[in-house]
């Protein structure tokens, strides 16, 4: 099997882990590295024996796919480019800043025949992997994602820096569609809010209650989903899970019974790189497609619309 030519754009806090997986890949070879920082370029480059490239163009030339983990706001610009070379795409979370930026790389992905795989890697985490089958008729979802404060990521509102990762997650086990939104905030340190708190219904009854902050004193990152026969809780730092049933004891008196659920410790950043690489040689559809990372944005732009309203 030929390997794939993969270049990294952007080896950052999350790139060069993108460039370590592809050098070490028995399916790729990391060909090329590109980075606003020249200096950092060149380190990472030679660290995995790649060539660290000045130009875009010159780049594109050299590669079949390319994952894009620069900033935010430049995720649009460099993926448009990435698509119209006809190269396959893994763009970070979010897939772009605005909802029409999104469908516009979605749109271009499909006319030229190429893969478009949306970095949400929470997907690809192991204990999701495992708790996901427990999730079958939700009633509401509360969700916890809380962060210390870094100035990475601050380029764009907390809702598409942090609360993204629920949104999809959420939209991923289909509880229908959205019938309305209430959001509020806080702007603390950055330019932009740093702490949500928003809370979704959806048309056929289920509710979402979403909390996002990047200023707290401790990290969090939690889901409990309530269900007609049970909870289940989901903590993904520590990859631990609870799934409670409820049952009936002797006498007729309800009671809950629990099955405590431990993940291994897979990367969730390897298993999704992998994922790209089998969609790609499969022409298949990404876990995380294009119109997934659209559909997140779309629904993150209804939260900071409400957001605007309430403050």
């Amino acid at each position: 099997m030929v390997k794939l030519r993969a270049g990294v754009i952007g080896v950052g806090h999350l790139g060069q882990h993108h460039a370590r997986l592809y050098a070490s890949s028995p399916d790729t070879t990391l060909v090329g590295i590109m980075d606003q920082d020249g200096e950092r370029a060149s380190a990472i480059a030679q660290k995995y024996g790649a060539e660290a490239f000045r130009g875009l163009p010159e780049l594109l030339k050299e590669v079949d796919i390319v994952s894009i983990a620069v900033p935010t706001s430049g995720h649009y610009a460099v993926a448009k480019a990435c698509l119209e070379a006809r190269k396959h795409v893994l763009v970070e979370k979010p897939i772009a800043v605005l909802s029409s930026e999104a469908q516009d790389l979605v749109g271009l992905a499909s006319r030229h025949g190429c893969t478009l795989q949306v970095g949400h890697s929470e997907r690809f985490n192991p204990i999701m992997s495992l708790m996901r089958p427990q999730i079958h008729t939700p009633t509401l979802f509360e969700c916890h994602r809380l962060s210390t404060y870094s100035e990475r990521g601050t380029d764009v509102d907390v809702v598409l820096d942090l609360m993204i990762h629920d949104i999809d997650l959420l939209l991923s086990c289909n509880p229908g569609p959205v019938e309305a939104v209430w959001a509020t905030g806080g702007v603390l340190l950055s330019p932009t809010h740093d702490v949500a708190n928003v809370r979704i219904q959806f048309r056929d009854g289920c509710v979402a209650q979403l909390t996002a902050s990047r200023i707290s004193p401790k990290a969090m990152r939690q889901w409990r989903v309530f269900q007609p026969d049970g909870c289940v809780t989901i903590d993904f730092q520590s990859r631990h899970g609870v799934v409670g049933r409820r049952s009936v004891a002797p006498g007729g008196k309800p009671t809950m019974v629990t099955e405590e659920i431990q993940a291994g410790d897979a990367e969730p950043l390897k298993l999704q790189l992998e994922s790209f690489l089998h969609a790609v040689r499969g022409r298949t559809c990404p876990v995380v497609s294009g119109e997934d990372g659209a559909a997140a944005v779309e629904l993150a732009h209804r939260v900071l619309s409400e957001m605007k309203v309430a403050g």
